[in-house]
């Protein structure tokens, strides 16, 4: 697949999201994902709640990265999650850019950091995805 936007712009050149932008749209995400979570903890107890919250956040970010490549949060903010030849994720691309976005918390964050100092504004979940966070 040709590595092209809609512009016409190669998807290596394309403007990338930044740390605190994504940081906005995570933040977004977050408050959605916080007030299903605590509806289904209410509901069902920590235990059980806590479980299907976990499972909610991983189909909420698999469906949208795999669909449109924008979650709610990104959407918002304008920001697109593209593999790095422009082609949508796959699920499995997806589910390895999820788990990268654990392994990136891991050591205070700073694998969601890394997207402020990499040339190419990626953090270690998109290195370990081969994505990108571009500007639409």
């Amino acid at each position: 697949m040709a590595a092209e936007m809609a512009a016409g712009v190669p998807v290596v050149d394309a403007p990338k999201g930044g740390f605190w932008i994504r940081v906005g749209a995570g933040i977004i995400d977050g408050i959605l994902l916080g007030v299903v979570g605590g509806i289904l903890r209410a509901i069902f107890g920590d235990g059980v709640g806590g479980g299907l919250s976990t499972l909610v956040s991983l189909v909420y970010v698999v469906y949208f990265w795999t669909t449109t490549g924008q979650t709610i949060g990104h959407k918002a903010l304008r920001l697109q999650v593209v593999k790095t030849d422009g082609s949508k994720l796959s699920v499995t691309d997806a589910i390895i850019r999820y788990v990268g976005e654990i392994i990136s918390a891991i050591p205070l964050g700073l694998g969601f950091m890394w997207a402020g100092w990499d040339a190419q504004k990626q953090g270690w979940h998109d290195k370990m995805a081969h994505t990108y966070v571009i500007k639409t």
